[in-house]
């Protein structure tokens, strides 16, 4: 029998059962390549948004207040999801992942993970992730996200490119 501590839950001794597909089949994890330390898992799906889905404000005033957000604030999240191009490759993300789940994890009991990548981790990719992430819960799918640089300060833009 388990320890126990009155008031919390029973801990099983058997922690292996935790990570069934009843909980999460598919793991989403967005993060910022300027910071130089990806995940570790290479055979990941990646979505690859460093030279996608860039349309910084004109207005000098409004690009400063988005920046200072994330992709986790609705205005951000509108603001990228209504960039040219970005349903189509969140609905094609989606529709990889589903085949994926089907074709290759369902049988193995395996999650499927997917990088969602940008320059800095806080606006793109943070929005994309979340996006594919209620798209495919809302389909029943189990999913967990990780904001890996969410909370990193900015990065300065690369050299060449506008914010």
């Amino acid at each position: 029998m388990p320890a126990h501590t009155p008031g919390l839950p029973a801990v099983p001794d058997d922690l292996s059962t935790l990570g069934t597909l009843h909980r999460f089949q598919v793991v989403i994890v967005s993060y910022g390549e300027g910071h130089q330390d990806p995940p570790d898992d290479i055979h990941a799906l990646t979505v690859n948004l460093v030279h996608a889905l860039r349309n910084p404000p004109a207005d000098p005033a409004v690009r400063d207040r988005l920046a200072r957000l994330t992709g986790l604030d609705k205005t951000v999240r509108e603001y990228v999801m209504n960039t040219p191009g970005a349903r189509t490759l969140v609905d094609a993300a989606a529709e990889r992942v589903r085949v994926l789940l089907l074709g290759w994890a369902q049988p193995r009991g395996k999650n499927v993970v997917v990088h969602v990548k940008c320059w800095g981790g806080r606006h793109r990719s943070v929005a994309v992730a979340s996006e594919l992430a209620a798209l495919l819960a809302a389909d029943g799918i189990g999913v967990e996200v990780e904001h890996r640089h969410i909370d990193r300060p900015l990065l300065p833009c690369r050299a060449g490119r506008a914010a």
